[in-house]
C-alpha cells in the first residue's frame, strides 16, 4: 500500500555533495517519522538521519554536521543533504517511512558512490 521511491544517488568525489530525495505514495495518515539508512558492503545496515512529524531530527555520529534532513507533507517526501562526502559515505542508501500504528515501510535503495 505504501511505495518509497528514492532518487539523487549517484558518483560523486570526495568532499563533494549530494542530495537524495524519497517521495512516499500510498494510503498514510499520521506519520510517525520518516529517514534514511544506508548499507556498506560488509557492513550491517545503520541509520543515519530520521525525522519526525514534529520535525524533530536526528543523525548518526558520523554524518553529522555534514548531513541534514529535511521533509515535505504534501506529497511526503523526505531528502537527505549530504555534504562534505567522504569515502566511507560509500553505501546503498534506503529511504523510510514509519506511519502511526505501521510497520515500517522501505524504499528499493539508492547507490551513493564517493571516490577518493
Amino acid at each position: 500500500q505504501v511505495q518509497l521511491v528514492e532518487s539523487g544517488g549517484g558518483l560523486v568525489q570526495a568532499g563533494g555533495s549530494l542530495r537524495l530525495s524519497c517521495a512516499a505514495s500510498g494510503s498514510m495518515y499520521s506519520i510517525r517519522a520518516m529517514g534514511w539508512y544506508r548499507q556498506a558492503p560488509g557492513k550491517q545496515r545503520e541509520l543515519v538521519a530520521s525525522i519526525t512529524s514534529g520535525g524533530i531530527t536526528n543523525y548518526a555520529d558520523s554524518v553529522k554536521g555534514r548531513f541534514s534532513i529535511s521533509r515535505d507533507n504534501a506529497p511526503n517526501t523526505v531528502y537527505l543533504q549530504m555534504n562534505s562526502l567522504k569515502s566511507e559515505d560509500t553505501a546503498v542508501y534506503y529511504c523510510s517511512v514509519a506511519p502511526a500504528g505501521s510497520r515500517e515501510y522501505w524504499g528499493q535503495g539508492t547507490q551513493v558512490t564517493v571516490s577518493s
